[in-house]
């Protein structure tokens, strides 16, 4: 922690503020992707996509669980959401799922989560669109690309989505992240996530 916080006290120091970039991101916020993803600590959207400062707006949570509409009226998924939508005027959202994920290895392995009464609450949000998959001993892999597909579908019950969505104003992408070697995987028309030539 010591690190961080001597990173932080010193941040402003190590950045030109004056510079346009900067001015610019004072004036306000044009980012080009909602990025929907786990709050893993190894998962980095800025990394991954090479994004600056502006350039995507996040919405993390464990295993990138998105609520279905009305599930949770004052959820903080719903808000992100609809702010990205409705007030950034956000054209692409990303539900980007990952290897070694935490949130779907308890899923698939049915763990007793009673000591953790929130997590057990939020991941049964997933459980049911999952449990086709998670009764024939799936990979892990399989579970979070399922997971991702699911989320996606979720966030098809938005108004705003498919409104979006009807006019052509919206496109949706499933991604899958694999820490170990840093390949992203796209959902694909077919329902398979490939790993596609820069």
């Amino acid at each position: 922690m010591k690190a961080l916080l001597e990173h932080a006290r010193s941040f402003g120091r190590q950045v030109d503020f004056e510079s346009d970039e900067y001015r610019k991101l004072a004036e306000g916020q044009y980012p080009e992707a909602l990025f929907i993803t786990c709050s893993d600590s190894r998962v980095m959207p800025a990394l991954i996509t090479g994004a600056r400062p502006g350039e995507i707006f996040e919405l993390r949570n464990a295993g990138n669980i998105v609520p279905s509409y009305g599930q949770h009226a004052a959820g903080g998924e719903a808000a992100t959401i609809e702010y990205a939508l409705e007030v950034l005027g956000v054209q692409d959202v990303v539900v980007c799922g990952h290897s070694h994920c935490g949130a779907m290895g308890a899923l698939k392995s049915g763990d007793d989560l009673t000591a953790l009464p929130g997590v057990d609450a939020w991941l049964r949000l997933a459980r049911p669109q999952l449990a086709p998959v998670l009764t024939d001993d799936p990979a892990l892999s399989e579970v979070v690309q399922r997971n991702v597909v699911n989320q996606l579908a979720a966030l098809r019950s938005y108004p705003v989505v498919r409104q979006r969505l009807r006019d052509d104003r919206l496109r949706l992408h499933g991604w899958y992240y694999e820490i170990d070697t840093g390949q992203v995987r796209e959902l694909d028309a077919d329902g398979s996530f490939r790993a596609h030539a820069a």
